[in-house]
């Protein structure tokens, strides 16, 4: 057998070194720390995953117990919860150095570090983290997107670290601005790492990897970017024993191999005999929004009231559900005796595929949301404005969840209807609803409609209004004005919900 070896030249931080690879030979190890028994530190780690779907927690707890290995700049879509997933190295003091991820969700450990400079933290548009390491993995050195444009994205306002005292002290990078079909597009550069840490479900001993439902998310297209790919499968097969047409990535994308010690773990539980609709707040907002989704469309659900959507959907409908950790055709919430970990909404909650349902990398699920695929976009937000911007991933100085998917979906809003779900004030009566947005921004003159607790509205662009079409049950005209800042005018048919 012809066995060579490369050399890969990478500068990381104005250092150079290289990162050398068998090419050839056995790729096949007893177990994780013979897997990883040669990688270094002050490198960059690409992790699969989504919550805690499809993670490579087998790698990660190797990679804990190593004390020689630190400084990691790893690159993830979220940093996992408590001591689960890649949290499992982030709460560990001087292990990781710099996060590049989407999301932080609820880890208050990581928001803590970054808020006292004890790690940097790169918030990235979920699609432009797929789409930055797709690009290193077919050699193309950046591109333009709209993903971001008119945010704090393209300023370069976001921190990436503060000192000890909570100060800023570094910032990311603005982004340059091009102009196409007459939409703007901020350039990005592909993201290319030293070592990507893969969970499949099936690898065969040359390397070639098959994963299952929603657990494919990034693992994919992260294995495909890195110059040492370490896979974790769950079935180790023969050569052969999977049919070409099956295969996710094939072998020459893959190093090493050794068999998963752990199973996934499931972020939320979520089950239709245990999960009653309420009849609540939520439910009321999820019923109404149920309501605009016609037959034959397309639509994605963002995390929180959008995922009970489907709950509410009429039967006669046939409305195909994407989520943008890569299904399309989302169903209801699972029995108990019927939950699969691998198949998980944006939420991270279990949920069931229908019939005809498809999953696939978060590269693919970014590409349909981004070219206009999808028809409409429920997504939920902090705030909203009169003339349709958007405001839903940070309040500063108190709270820093990161945008995830949702400067994706609102990024082409010519295409997809971008409709809001939200209570129509937050937890101290203020109006969420506002003439003009003091939050940062997740998408300029994007929403379309907004549906509350209280009221339904429609976003009219020419004129920088909104007009009242719906008013819930029990509520009145006079209680809306009273809850709402932005100026609107009333619809001459009022409906009800």
């Amino acid at each position: 057998m012809f066995i060579s070896a490369v050399s890969t030249r990478r500068t990381l931080f104005g250092c150079r070194f290289y990162v050398t690879k068998v090419r050839g030979g056995n790729k096949i190890y007893d177990n994780a720390n013979d897997a990883i028994k040669d990688i270094r530190s002050s490198a960059v780690y690409l992790s699969g995953g989504f919550g805690l779907c499809g993670v490579p927690t087998t790698l990660l707890n190797a990679i804990d117990k190593r004390d020689d290995i630190k400084s990691i700049t790893a690159v993830s879509n979220n940093p996992g919860v408590g001591d689960k997933g890649l949290a499992k190295l982030l709460n560990k003091e001087g292990k990781v150095e710099r996060l590049i991820c989407s999301y932080l969700g609820n880890n208050k450990t990581l928001e803590g570090y970054y808020r006292s400079g004890r790690i940097a933290v790169e918030l990235t548009p979920q699609g432009n983290i797929a789409e930055r390491v797709s690009a290193a993995a077919r050699g193309i050195p950046a591109f333009y997107t709209p993903t971001g444009y008119g945010t704090a994205i393209e300023s370069g306002e976001l921190v990436t670290q503060y000192d000890a005292n909570s100060k800023p002290i570094a910032y990311q990078q603005k982004r340059e601005v091009r102009m196409f079909n007459g939409r703007g597009h901020i350039l990005e550069t592909s993201l290319k790492a030293d070592y990507a840490l893969i969970r499949a479900k099936y690898a065969d001993k040359n390397g070639n990897l098959v994963f299952n439902n929603s657990a494919h998310n990034f693992n994919a297209v992260f294995a495909k970017a890195a110059d040492i790919t370490i896979v974790e499968a769950e079935n180790i097969v023969n050569v052969g024993d999977i049919p070409p047409n099956e295969i996710h990535v094939p072998g020459i994308y893959v190093d090493r191999i050794c068999p998963t010690e752990t199973e996934t773990d499931i972020e939320i539980l979520k089950t239709s005999d245990s999960d009653e609709l309420t009849g609540g707040i939520r439910d009321k907002i999820a019923k109404r929004a149920a309501r605009e989704l016609q037959d034959g469309y397309y639509c994605n659900l963002g995390v929180g009231i959008p995922g009970r959507v489907p709950e509410f959907i009429e039967k006669s409908k046939k409305v195909y559900i994407q989520s943008e950790n890569g299904i399309l055709g989302v169903g209801s919430y699972p029995q108990s005796n019927n939950v699969d970990p691998d198949i998980i909404n944006a939420s991270k909650e279990t949920v069931t595929l229908l019939p005809g349902a498809s999953s696939f990398g978060s590269e693919e699920s970014f590409g349909m949301i981004r070219s206009g695929k999808i028809d409409v976009s429920l997504l939920g937000a902090f705030q909203v404005s009169q003339t349709g911007d958007l405001a839903n991933f940070m309040i500063p100085g108190k709270l820093m969840k990161g945008m995830g998917g949702a400067m994706d979906l609102v990024s082409n809003p010519q295409s997809t209807k971008v409709i809001i779900l939200m209570e129509h004030c937050d937890k101290y009566g203020k109006s969420k609803i506002l003439k003009t947005c003091d939050l940062p921004l997740t998408g300029k003159e994007c929403v379309s409609q907004i549906i509350t607790d209280l009221a339904v509205f429609q976003i009219n662009k020419q004129t920088g209004r909104l007009l009242l079409t719906d008013i819930a049950e029990g509520v009145t005209l006079d209680h809306i004005k009273l809850n709402t800042e932005a100026e609107f005018d009333i619809n001459e048919n009022i409906g009800s919900f």
